[in-house]
């Protein structure tokens, strides 16, 4: 098996992840908080 660093839905989810990354580096503290909550269950599905 290749490494899975190669799979295209991989390369695609990292895309996608450093953008919200950078998008969200200037919110408020307390919005950022509350968008890490939202995301993490969803992450553990």
């Amino acid at each position: 098996m290749r490494d899975f660093r190669e799979l295209k839905v991989w390369e695609k989810a990292h895309r996608l992840t450093l953008q919200i990354y950078r998008i969200t580096r200037n919110f408020p503290s307390d919005e950022q908080f509350g968008l890490t909550v939202q995301f993490y269950p969803k992450a553990n599905c």
